[in-house]
């Protein structure tokens, strides 16, 4: 049996830092997993700007109700959920997937918790398991799974390599550079095509 895992962010809906960035007037906060591979260095940095500026998840929060997922996002997705399982394995945290949830039409995600304190303050985060992208897709094929994987970063490529075909998707130009074997797409349907061809 097969499972499609995809990322979240910037494959099926903008990137919430960089939205968050833009709203806020905070360049520094536009930096992603695209940008930097250690996560873990990635949110300490995150968390350190939000507490220098006095932002907590309210601010951000309000940010991300007025996201909408790319164009033709939520028709691929249901297009993939009539003809396979669909998990979205995401780095984001519980507290702002919700209302993207709700626009993609509920989809299953697993992703990370924030650590937050009465006033609204991000005071830490999370993880649930390490590298838990690559982790998830180990588990679900020592329960039977096949798996397919599509991303965009460099935290997705532990899961796509991992799996029985992966792919990226709307990647950056150094990323595909350095992983030429992974095909590459940037439109839904190909992404579609190729996933339909790998079940």
């Amino acid at each position: 049996m097969n499972v499609v895992c995809l990322d979240l962010e910037g494959v099926l809906v903008p990137e919430i830092w960089i939205a968050f960035s833009k709203a806020s007037g905070i360049p520094e906060l536009k930096r992603t997993t695209r940008d930097e591979p250690d996560y873990d260095k990635l949110m300490k940095w995150r968390l350190g700007i939000l507490k220098e500026h006095g932002l907590g998840l309210n601010e951000i929060r309000r940010v991300i109700e007025t996201v909408d997922p790319m164009p033709g996002a939520r028709e691929f997705l249901d297009q993939l959920r009539e003809i396979t399982q669909v998990i979205i394995l995401s780095d984001t945290f519980t507290q702002f997937a919700a209302p993207l949830m709700k626009k993609l039409g509920w989809p299953t995600i697993f992703c990370n918790t924030l650590e937050v304190g009465e006033d609204g303050a991000v005071t830490g985060y999370r993880m649930r398991v390490e590298k838990s992208k690559l982790a998830t897709v180990r588990a679900l094929q020592s329960v039977g799974f096949d798996t397919i994987a599509a991303g965009d970063s460099y935290n997705d490529l532990g899961m796509i390599q991992a799996s029985k075909a992966g792919f990226l998707f709307r990647s950056t130009q150094q990323i595909k550079l350095d992983h030429p074997e992974l095909p590459a797409f940037e439109e839904y349907d190909e992404l579609l095509a190729a996933i339909r061809a790998a079940l």
